[in-house]
């Protein structure tokens, strides 16, 4: 019964930060904003974005969790494919520093990971402020937003790799 507890307003938090997030859409601009990373240090999405033929934005709502393992692990073992399609890619949730470390360091995560505390990131892709990230992925060429995947965990890099094998072919 105290699990119940925890878990209904857990799940209620969630559906309202999916409901009234206006995240953003295929289509839309890319927004270049700041953030620290896992190693401390400042990284710009505007310059990740110039630096690449393609960025992977992926939100996940607590790293060292099951369903945001899943999903950071997916896009680990896709890393070298995603490479030869010029693709950066970068974690995002409200973890702070040390945690986004400690998630980094615990499943080898080749890619940056985002300590968003003040939820500027998350604010600039539309998602609702909220305690924690909407699970959302977002695939950025040329400045705009050309893929957009919500709600997945396991399945994250095999439907990022499919829309980057069709993107080439069109």
């Amino acid at each position: 019964m105290k699990s119940l507890r925890f878990l209904l307003p857990l799940l209620a938090m969630f559906s309202f930060t999916t409901l009234f997030g206006e995240s953003l859409k295929v289509g839309d601009a890319a927004p270049v904003v700041s953030a620290v990373t896992d190693a401390g240090v400042t990284l710009n999405l505007g310059d990740v974005y110039t630096q690449h033929a393609y960025t992977v934005v992926w939100f996940y709502p607590k790293a060292l969790t099951g369903g945001c393992t899943k999903q950071g692990c997916s896009l680990r073992d896709a890393s070298a494919e995603l490479t030869k399609h010029g693709a950066a890619v970068v974690g995002v949730s409200t973890d702070d520093v040390a945690a986004q470390k400690k998630f980094k360091e615990t499943n080898n995560f080749p890619f940056p990971l985002l300590a968003d505390t003040d939820k500027k990131v998350l604010k600039a892709f539309g998602q609702s402020a909220m305690m924690f990230a909407s699970r959302e992925c977002y695939v950025i060429k040329g400045g705009k937003i050309v893929y957009k995947d919500t709600g997945v965990t396991d399945q994250q890099a095999a439907n990022v790799l499919a829309f980057l094998a069709s993107d080439k072919k069109s």
